[in-house]
């Protein structure tokens, strides 16, 4: 009985113990909290302190600047007045001083009985009877000097120059042709009610003329397409499946080997007058020559002509020859950029300049037709040498350069139009048949659409040797494949 009494009286002091420690901890809890608040305040009063005066600061800065604003519109408004006014003030005086200067001529031409242009024309009169006898004497002594020292070596010098002019290649100037095995063939390649020539036409860009017996004849205004028109025909006539799918895929794949030719032609021209490791672009831009004509002439023909020409003058002349090597063979690149508006000088520079080239031979490109002053003797020799190479007798034989612009306008104004796929001028440009995109264009959009080009044709050619028929071509293909 006691050790119950004892037990429990035990047990309540160990919780009045317990109680007094929860006690003062809670009272230590509550001072930390306290001591906590009292802290938060104080930092936040501290921070709303220091935001107001940086409010309060930035609001003095921009009144300041505001005010310094103010001030120098003020300044400037009345700089502005002020040059008014002097403006004004000149006006008035020139107009006094040209006042006077009319009257005082009037005075001396009424004292010297003679006009203004009178005065003037005898005085040169007087001055020209002075000198005309000291300068017929200079000319004739520099004539003279010319004679003696530059005579025989100007002619050795174009005479060696033109040595390295002499080529053993004939460039095509006329149509291309093809060779039928027999007339039959001719109207395999017709096809039904035409659908073949006419799928052939689209492909390649050019016209088809089947009058003649035995032979093809293809004509357009690049060499390109009409060569790639030729080897397409002749391979469809070797196969004998001459339908319009077999025409698309024989000229794909034609036109895809005429880009490795025009590659390897670049190839070729640039290694034989000694220029390597130029960029692809270039290459095949100078490839190009191979089917393109100045007036007649090949260009691959007449770059490496140039070139070696002017090789030969620099060795003469002292002069830089990789300066003149690389502007005689970029001299026309120019014609070769069809993606481009403009003169074929200025795409050459801008493409020179693009590859970042030197600037002597950028120079010489510029200046090779005299458009620009000449900036060395490397431009001065790569402007005689494209002018002996163009120049001597047969050379050239027909001027196809206006007639290839024309041609380019005319294809130009249907390609600007929305919705056009492809155009092609035909018949010496007599001809334009247009390729419109069938998700884009409706049959009665087509109509309108011939009629803008044919207005457009008419305002930019004010005379052309005939008429130029527009054909506006809408075909729609859903195509399927099997996978066996």
């Amino acid at each position: 009985m006691f050790g119950s009494f004892f037990r429990k009286l035990f047990l309540g002091k160990q919780i009045e113990e317990q109680d007094v420690i929860l006690k003062q901890q809670a009272k230590e809890i509550i001072l930390k909290a306290n001591e906590d608040a009292l802290r938060i305040k104080q930092d936040a009063e501290h921070q709303a302190q220091k935001n107001l005066a940086e409010s309060l600061e930035a609001e003095k800065r921009v009144a300041k600047k505001e005010q310094l604003v103010a001030e120098k519109e003020t300044q400037l408004n009345s700089e502005k007045q002020q040059v008014e006014r002097e403006k004004q003030s000149v006006g008035v005086t020139r107009k006094d001083l040209e006042e006077k200067r009319d009257q005082i001529l009037q005075k001396l031409e009424i004292i010297a009985k003679m006009t203004k242009d009178q005065a003037k024309q005898l005085l040169l009169q007087g001055w020209e009877e002075k000198l005309k006898g000291d300068v017929a004497k200079r000319i004739t002594q520099a004539e003279e000097d010319i004679k003696e020292k530059v005579d025989e070596k100007a002619k050795q010098m174009l005479v060696d120059a033109m040595r390295y002019g002499a080529t053993d290649v004939t460039a095509e100037y006329t149509l291309s042709v093809v060779h039928l095995p027999s007339d039959e063939y001719k109207g395999r390649i017709i096809g039904k009610e035409g659908r073949n020539i006419r799928a052939f036409e689209v492909a390649t860009g050019v016209d088809v003329d089947l009058e003649e017996d035995g032979v093809i004849k293809l004509s357009s205004f690049d060499a390109i397409r009409r060569e790639i028109a030729r080897t397409a025909l002749e391979r469809l006539i070797k196969d004998g499946r001459i339908q319009p799918p077999r025409i698309e895929e024989i000229v794909a794949k034609t036109r895809e080997e005429v880009e490795k030719t025009i590659f390897k032609a670049g190839e070729e021209l640039a290694h034989k007058v000694g220029v390597f490791n130029l960029p692809v672009e270039l290459i095949k831009l100078l490839g190009r020559f191979k089917y393109r004509f100045s007036y007649g002439q090949n260009m691959i023909i007449h770059t490496l002509e140039e070139t070696r020409i002017g090789i030969a003058l620099a060795h003469e002349l002292n002069a830089d020859i990789n300066v003149v090597k690389l502007g005689c063979l970029f001299h026309d690149i120019g014609k070769v950029i069809n993606d481009k508006e403009g003169s074929h000088i200025d795409l050459g520079v801008e493409l020179l300049k693009k590859y970042r080239f030197p600037q002597k031979v950028i120079d010489a490109v510029a200046s090779h037709h005299e458009d620009t002053a000449f900036t060395s003797v490397e431009a001065v020799i790569v402007y005689i040498s494209d002018a002996v190479s163009g120049g001597r007798p047969g050379a050239r034989h027909e001027d196809f350069e206006e007639y290839l612009k024309r041609i380019k306008t005319i294809e130009d104004v249907a390609k600007t139009k929305k919705g056009v796929r492809e155009a092609f001028a035909l018949q010496a440009g007599r001809e334009l048949r247009v390729i419109v995109k069938p998700e884009e264009i409706t049959d009665e959009e087509s109509t309108i659409l011939a009629a803008k080009i044919k207005q457009e044709l008419e305002e930019k050619f004010d005379v052309f040797p005939g008429q130029i028929k527009i054909t506006i071509i809408r075909e729609y293909r859903t195509e399927a494949t099997t996978k066996i």
